[in-house]
C-alpha cells in the first residue's frame, strides 16, 4: 500500500481507499508473491483504546491496510478536514473478499467465535461461495499455550486469507504478533462478523446503514450490552476529536506564516 496516500486521524494513518480499491489491494496480495499483510478496520472504540494500550497502538500502526469501520470515523475525518472516501465496514469487506476469493479459487481460514458459530460460518461460505476453498476453522476458546499450535496449523494449511473473529484488542495484537510466522497474504481481524455472516446476528437494514445509524440499531437490539459501551466510547471519542480539531486549527496559521 502506498503509505504516502495516508491521512492521519487521532494518531492513526488511514489509507484513502474505497471498498472496491481495498478489495483489489487484498486480491493483489493473495495472488502475488506470498508475504503476510494485516488489515486494520478501525472504529471509534479502537481509536480511543489505542491511546492507552501501547500494544494495540503498535499493532494498528503496523497495519498494511487501515480503513474506517464506522460512519463516526468517516464523519470525524470530514470535521478534521482529512476526509476519507467512504466507510469500509469490516463485515462488508470480509464478505466481498470471500466472493472475490471464490471467483479465483482461493482459500480462507476462520479463527474465532463459538464452535457452533464458526462451524456454521464455514458451512455457509462453502455453500454461498462454491469456488472458495475452506482451509480450516477453529473456535476462539483457547489458552495462551495453544497459540503456537494454532499458528502452526494455519501455516500448514497455507490459506490465502485468515479471518480472526475475536474482540479488540486481542484480534489486532494476536494478528500482529504472529503475522510473520503465519505467512498468510491477508490477515484480518473481523470482530463479530462471524456471528453476522453465520446468521446468528441480524444487521441493520441497508437504509439504516447508509444513514450511519447502525450503532443505534445495535443499541435497540442489545441495550444492556451496548449502552454503557457506546456512552463511554462516544464521549471519549468526541472529546478526543474536539481536541484534535482545535489543535489542527491552531497549527494552520503557524504553517501559513512559515510558508509565507
Amino acid at each position: 500500500m502506498d503509505r504516502a496516500r495516508r491521512s492521519e486521524l487521532l494518531g492513526l494513518p488511514f489509507d484513502g481507499v474505497t471498498m472496491q480499491s481495498a478489495v483489489a489491494r487484498c486480491m493483489e496480495w493473495c495472488t502475488g508473491p506470498r508475504a503476510p499483510h494485516t488489515v486494520i478496520t478501525a472504529n471509534a472504540a479502537i481509536l480511543c483504546t489505542m491511546r492507552r494500550d501501547p500494544e494495540l497502538r503498535k499493532a494498528c500502526l503496523s497495519g498494511d491496510l487501515i480503513v474506517p469501520d464506522g460512519m463516526s470515523v468517516v464523519w470525524a475525518s470530514r470535521l478534521a478536514r482529512v476526509p476519507f472516501p467512504e466507510r469500509v465496514a469490516g463485515v462488508d469487506l470480509m464478505a466481498r473478499l470471500l466472493r472475490q476469493a471464490a471467483s479465483r479459487g482461493l482459500s480462507a481460514y476462520f479463527l474465532g467465535a463459538r464452535r457452533e458459530v464458526v462451524s456454521k460460518l464455514a458451512a455457509r461460505c462453502a455453500q454461498t461461495y462454491p469456488g472458495l476453498s475452506i482451509a480450516g476453522w477453529r473456535d476462539g476458546y483457547f489458552r495462551a499455550d495453544d497459540h503456537a499450535g494454532i499458528v502452526e496449523q494455519i501455516r500448514e494449511r497455507a490459506p490465502h486469507m485468515l479471518f480472526v473473529g475475536m474482540p479488540s484488542p486481542f484480534k489486532e495484537t494476536w494478528c500482529e504478533r504472529h503475522r510473520d510466522r503465519l505467512e498468510v497474504p491477508v490477515i484480518m481481524g473481523v470482530g463479530g462478523s462471524f456471528d453476522v455472516l453465520a446468521g446468528y446476528v441480524r444487521r441493520a437494514p441497508p437504509r439504516v446503514q447508509s444513514m450511519g445509524m447502525e450503532w443505534a440499531w445495535r443499541l435497540t437490539m442489545e441495550p444492556r450490552k451496548m449502552w454503557k459501551r457506546y456512552l463511554s466510547t462516544n464521549s471519549e471519542f468526541l472529546w478526543l476529536l474536539g481536541r484534535e480539531i482545535v489543535a489542527r486549527r491552531l497549527r494552520q496559521p503557524a504553517a501559513n506564516r512559515a510558508a509565507g
